[in-house]
């Protein structure tokens, strides 16, 4: 799939005429679905574009107009893209309607209801959209290293079966994120996953030094396909894309205090 975004002709996401660019995944061709980046949204400075972070400091209401863009996209109202309050942790959440309060503390979500716009926010995490189109269950999973490790993946899955879903026609896609070209670790950090699995070393590369570059979406991938899941990877790494996509390390190393979030929807 190509590095640049394009409006999709796919996924069935019906566009407006300040629709954001995004990409699309040929994993779900029959389900309306949408990685967005920095393309087609209204914030400026280290935010420009379509930062759609609730929690960042930009202006909350360019944020507010990032955020219903995505949302026209989908030809929903702004109060039915719905998120959770990202933690990075394995945990997964049902819901059937907007949430009446505040977001649950989770990091990824599962529905059956149509009009619901399922999202997640990511800036080098993978962004992770599901679908059983068959059963009409669908998820979203943000899978950062830490919760990808820790299962966030697996309880996705377990929770859209417990809700109809076949795991045989569950489809996957790992939205861009940041990619083992660009992701140098230490070597405490590859030790977690080694010591974890032994096998798990395979996903890492010698780097200068005692330094490794990590695999985050070949993890994501492998961890689904153990469970049966086939997994499309969108070619497209946040940290090596600054035009196009927001990055929370490229960040850290430009010093630029905060970062934008880039923002995977999925709806029946």
């Amino acid at each position: 799939m190509s590095v640049e975004p394009e409006l999709a002709a796919t996924g069935g996401i019906l566009m407006g005429a300040d629709a954001p660019s995004h990409w699309s995944a040929r994993a779900l061709p029959g389900v309306r679905h949408g990685f967005f980046g920095r393309g087609g949204g209204v914030s400026t400075g280290i935010y420009a574009g379509l930062n759609a972070g609730i929690g960042s400091n930009d202006d909350p209401s360019a944020v507010k107009e990032n955020r219903r863009r995505i949302a026209a996209a989908f030809g929903v109202a702004p109060s039915h893209l719905v998120g959770v309050h990202q933690v990075h942790s394995p945990h997964a959440v049902f819901l059937d309607s907007p949430w009446p309060g505040e977001r649950p503390e989770a990091d990824a979500l599962v529905t059956t209801t149509p009009g619901l716009v399922l999202s997640v926010l990511t800036a080098d995490c993978a962004p992770v959209l599901f679908a059983d189109e068959a059963s009409g269950v669908i998820g979203a999973a943000h899978a950062g290293w830490k919760g990808a490790l820790g299962g966030v993946l697996e309880t996705t899955v377990a929770l859209m079966r417990e809700h109809g879903a076949d795991a045989t026609r569950i489809r996957a896609a790992i939205g861009p994120c940041i990619h083992q070209k660009s992701y140098e670790v230490g070597p405490e950090f590859r030790a977690r996953f080694v010591d974890a699995d032994a096998a798990y070393a395979r996903f890492f590369a010698p780097s200068a030094g005692d330094r490794h570059q990590f695999d985050l979406p070949g993890f994501c991938a492998a961890r689904l396909a153990a469970l049966g899941v086939d997994a499309e990877i969108v070619d497209a790494d946040t940290y090596a894309l600054p035009d196009a996509l927001f990055s929370h390390r490229r960040s850290v190393h430009l010093g630029e205090g905060d970062f934008g979030r880039n923002c995977s929807a999925i709806k029946l």
